[in-house]
């Protein structure tokens, strides 16, 4: 089968923090991804989003050598939506609002 994704593709496990916010009511929800991409990323949950769902996510980077160069973990905020889902997760495309800023030493 040939490869269809347009950006590579990493297997990288990184803490994600997802806020949906429906017309009921604001959600939070703590993941880990399974892989990312510059473009999106598959998150491993058994929690069940519709296909279209939005939201708000964020990644933390723990690299030794930003928290050497900064004094900070950095941390990856971006919007986006579900595109797919499965019994084991969600695939999530960002749009290209991304951002990436420092956080405090902890």
């Amino acid at each position: 089968m040939k490869e269809r994704r347009k950006v590579e593709r990493f297997p990288l496990s990184l803490l994600a923090r997802i806020e949906t916010n429906d017309s009921s009511r604001k959600q939070i929800f703590k993941f880990k991804t399974r892989d990312i991409s510059s473009a999106g990323a598959f998150i491993d949950t058994t929690e069940k989003f519709s296909e279209g769902t939005r939201f708000k996510m964020d990644f933390t980077i723990p690299s030794k050598r930003i928290k050497e160069l900064t004094g900070a973990l950095s941390l990856i905020e971006c919007e986006g939506n579900v595109i797919r889902t499965t019994n084991d997760g969600i695939a999530v495309r960002f749009n290209t609002d991304c951002q990436i800023i420092g956080l405090k030493s902890v």
